[in-house]
């Protein structure tokens, strides 16, 4: 357990915050444990079709049996909602010792996909991130990010009306506020004590925590990723359509395409599978991706396009 020791000063200045890197990488979590996060199975499923796409030995490696996933991608945001880019960018200036001991308090030692020269490793590490953002994240990021901006407005809201210690005690069974400590139950029974003396206390609200977790090391800047409300809807769909009904709404062609992708593919696939040509798809590829229907990624020189959410249901 951690306890946060708080003044009025602190309490006053306590602030919430939304970071893609945090949110990615307690995330890699959901790719490892799947069954520990049963309100993500849907997620999960969705993105099945490119997993083979990322650099697993990379983002596995990140994350340890007990979940717990190095400090240096789960960073505390500088602003509500920050930027992936910003986030990668900073993450490229971290120094080998700041490197190596996150990984250590994660593994004990450095993971052996992680030894070698600093700048090349470090490189890896941030393409591994960012495919796994473009491929797995971006194309749900308004759904999740809605959520996570829903609780942060309902937990002003009940700050403004109840007081700020009504708020921290509701954000998870395993913290508790008595008026001048924030107790944060952990995997570890053993009391830490982290005073927050000025360096400001920060609420990150996640769909990949299911208690509440903490930076490992106690020196880092007081942080706690709560669960996010409204998760169970998050997932949910209207019925699916009648097939006829896609093909009256969009077209043969492209209600074809929509149906083959739901695991991605190139243009020249497409042209090749469908027997039309590589500009005529485009053409559709252009439209669908402008509709929402489709998303798309960069992977080597090929551009490749799968379904949305928005394309699943519109799927039989």
């Amino acid at each position: 357990m951690i306890r946060y020791e708080l003044d009025a000063a602190d309490i006053s200045a306590i602030r919430f915050g939304i970071s893609p890197l945090s949110e990615l990488g307690l995330g890699l979590r959901a790719f490892s444990q799947p069954e520990g996060f049963p309100l993500q199975r849907p997620w999960l499923e969705r993105i099945a079709s490119v997993r083979p796409l990322l650099d697993l030995e990379v983002l596995l490696a990140l994350v340890n049996d007990r979940k717990w996933t190095a400090d240096f991608v789960n960073p505390r945001p500088a602003s509500p909602l920050t930027s992936l880019d910003d986030e990668l960018t900073t993450l490229g200036r971290i120094t080998r010792a700041h490197f190596t001991t996150d990984l250590e308090r994660v593994h004990g030692e450095v993971p052996a996909v992680f030894r070698g020269r600093h700048d090349v490793v470090i490189a890896r590490l941030q393409r591994a991130l960012a495919t796994a953002w473009d491929l797995c994240f971006a194309p749900h990021w308004a759904r999740m990010s809605t959520v996570l901006r829903a609780d942060i407005a309902y937990r002003g809201r009940i700050a403004a009306q109840a007081g700020m210690g009504t708020v921290l005690n509701g954000l998870s069974d395993a913290a508790r506020y008595d008026g001048r400590h924030l107790d944060v139950r952990l995997w570890n029974p053993e009391m830490r004590r982290r005073p927050v003396r000025g360096d400001g206390l920060t609420l990150v609200p996640s769909i990949f925590t299911v208690r509440v977790s903490t930076p490992i090391d106690d020196d880092l800047p007081p942080t706690v990723m709560y669960p996010a409300r409204g998760q169970g809807a998050m997932w949910s769909t209207s019925g699916q359509p009648a097939p006829d009904a896609v093909s009256d709404l969009l077209g043969r062609t492209r209600a074809t395409l929509l149906a083959a992708l739901g695991e991605p593919a190139s243009s020249t696939d497409l042209a090749l599978q469908l027997g039309v040509s590589t500009s005529a798809i485009n053409q559709h590829l252009r439209v669908m991706e402008r509709a929402g229907l489709l998303n798309r990624a960069r992977y080597g020189r090929a551009v490749l396009y799968y379904r949305s959410a928005a394309g699943d249901a519109l799927t039989p």
